[in-house]
């Protein structure tokens, strides 16, 4: 499974950090970085819930 951000999409509200900090980071300015788009299996959980309470949808799992 892997995870994608767009970044032009995200408001910086960091809801993906709280959820996911292993794979999930902000840049200086607050916006999303990717630390793995691979999600680790015991990761799935937490990075799906942050894809759910994302506030602007910047985020897609895909296969």
């Amino acid at each position: 499974m892997r995870i994608e951000a767009n970044r032009d999409v995200c408001v910086s509200a960091g809801m993906c950090v709280l959820n996911a900090p292993e794979v999930f980071d902000q840049d200086d300015d607050g916006v999303v970085e990717l630390l793995s788009a691979e999600v680790p299996a015991e990761q799935v959980e937490a990075v799906t819930r942050a894809v759910q309470v994302c506030p602007s949808g910047a985020l897609r799992l895909s296969g």
